[in-house]
Parts: structure tokens; C-alpha cells; sequence
């Protein structure tokens, strides 16, 4: 169902189930789609969101893109830090040792 008018889905025609299983070359064609569906929506403001696995709400096994334009304060995604986008207080220390793992892995 829309958030509100304008949400589109974009939907690689390649199955992959994740992210993580979407080839390169399809994930950098989708970047460009997504980008032009957002403007084309005419609000400044919106949302991309993509969801992998259950536990992120994934509820669809095919990799989607979700652009869910945001026209003014009560239509839209409605994401408050601290409510529903909680956050947590780090140490500097333990960013940078997560940030090291991070570029470990890339």
C-alpha cells in the first residue's frame, strides 16, 4: 500500500532476494531509476528505503526500492530519532573499531 502519492517501488527484473545477491551491474543501472523517479515525484523531500531479511521488515523475497516522496510534515515516512529511529550513545573509540571492521570487510 502507498505511503502516500507519488511511492513507487523500483524492481530489478533480476531475481535476487537481498541486496547482497543483486549482481553490480544490475544494482548500478537501478541507482540512475531510482534517482529520476524521486525528482519525477516534484517534492524536495522523500525517502528511499530498501528492506533485507525479516528482521528489517522484508516481507517480499525479491530486492525492492521503495521512493516514498515526503510533501510536508504529516504525509510520508514518519521517522522520529529517539522514537521510532532509536539511537544509542557510542564511544569515539568503539566508532572507529566499528568503522576499521566495516573497511575490513569491503
Amino acid at each position: 500500500m502507498p505511503t502516500t502519492e507519488g511511492h513507487t517501488q523500483v524492481i530489478p527484473k533480476y531475481h535476487a532476494e537481498t541486496l547482497a545477491d543483486l549482481p553490480d551491474e544490475y544494482l548500478r543501472d537501478i541507482g540512475p531509476v531510482v534517482r529520476k523517479i524521486a525528482l519525477a515525484t516534484g517534492v524536495e523531500a522523500y525517502n528511499i528505503v530498501q528492506n533485507n531479511g525479516k528482521l528489517a521488515f522484508q516481507h517480499i523475497p525479491h530486492v525492492h526500492f521503495h521512493v516514498i516522496p515526503k510533501p510536508n510534515e504529516t504525509e510520508g515516512l514518519i521517522l522520529t530519532v529517539g522514537q521510532n529511529w532509536p539511537q544509542k550513545k557510542v564511544d569515539n573509540d568503539v566508532l572507529a573499531v566499528t568503522c576499521e571492521k566495516i573497511k575490513g570487510r569491503l
